[in-house]
């Protein structure tokens, strides 16, 4: 019997190549882990409306099919049935939003619906990218629109490389208890709730599912993927990984260019 029974697999930079698609030699490895069995589970920063494309692409539907989204601030079935949620509370918004505006960066939240706030009425290029990568509404908010209620599932600064180094250091002074703090790529650094990562998420899968970790397979290649390897009884890192990624791996298969997921099932899954 397979040891393998649960694959989880980050999207951008592993599941998608440069292009932002899906190779066809992945989709074809991803469906056979399908047919015989195993579980496919895309685990992402992405809200559920940013995931769906790729997950019809994949083949994966249903009540007993998975995703992690929003770097494990959730976990759903991909009909959208909410399993553990980690929001944020109404205080955490006040807080990051008067340091964000303290530190002149561009910031936005994300709620559980997968809509997209921001009160930066001047939206950067990274911002809007990232509304559209997530075909999450974007809202930009008014002083009127306060107090503000919805359920938020993270934060997001968005920015240039060397202006989000300068805030990850002060974000991690300002915000040094109670929250996960992490550089999902190099232009979003994210906070969220404190147990809202993609290793506690993938942990509390795990065990819904009645799987032992040594059951699991995580793929990724930057350090919002740091967690899930950490988790996983077998942690594979893409060719193109940060190296610290790299470094906690079991192994480091070709990267999102070159079938490097593909190559990775083909060790452990077949």
């Amino acid at each position: 019997m397979n040891k393998i029974k649960l694959i989880a697999i980050d999207i951008d930079e592993t599941l998608l190549n440069q292009k932002h698609q899906i190779v066809p030699s992945t989709i074809d490895a991803l469906q056979k882990v399908r047919d015989r069995g195993g579980k496919v589970v895309l685990c992402s920063g992405r809200p559920l409306s940013g995931v769906t494309p790729y997950l019809k692409q994949i083949g994966l539907a249903g009540e007993d099919q998975y995703v992690i989204t929003y770097n494990g601030g959730m976990i759903e079935t991909i009909a959208g049935t909410v399993i553990k949620k980690h929001p944020l509370a109404q205080s955490d918004f006040e807080r990051i939003h008067r340091f964000s505006e303290q530190h002149h960066v561009h910031f936005n939240v994300l709620d559980d619906q997968s809509k997209i706030y921001t009160t930066n009425h001047q939206l950067n290029w990274y911002t809007i990218t990232q509304a559209d990568e997530n075909k999450a509404g974007l809202t930009i908010l008014d002083p009127q629109d306060f107090p503000f209620t919805p359920t938020l599932i993270k934060g997001v600064w968005t920015g240039e490389v060397t202006e989000l180094n300068h805030i990850e250091e002060l974000a991690r002074k300002e915000f040094n208890e109670g929250y996960y703090i992490v550089r999902s790529m190099p232009v979003f650094l994210e906070i969220s709730n404190q147990k809202a990562n993609k290793g506690d998420a993938l942990k509390d899968l795990a065990t819904y599912l009645k799987l032992s970790l040594d059951n699991v397979m995580a793929i990724g290649d930057e350090m919002n993927d740091y967690t899930m390897l950490q988790t996983a009884g077998t942690a594979v890192a893409m060719g193109n990984a940060n190296p610290k990624i790299k470094e906690l791996a079991d192994y480091t298969t070709a990267d999102n260019n070159h079938d490097g997921i593909a190559e990775a099932i083909a060790k452990f899954f077949d």
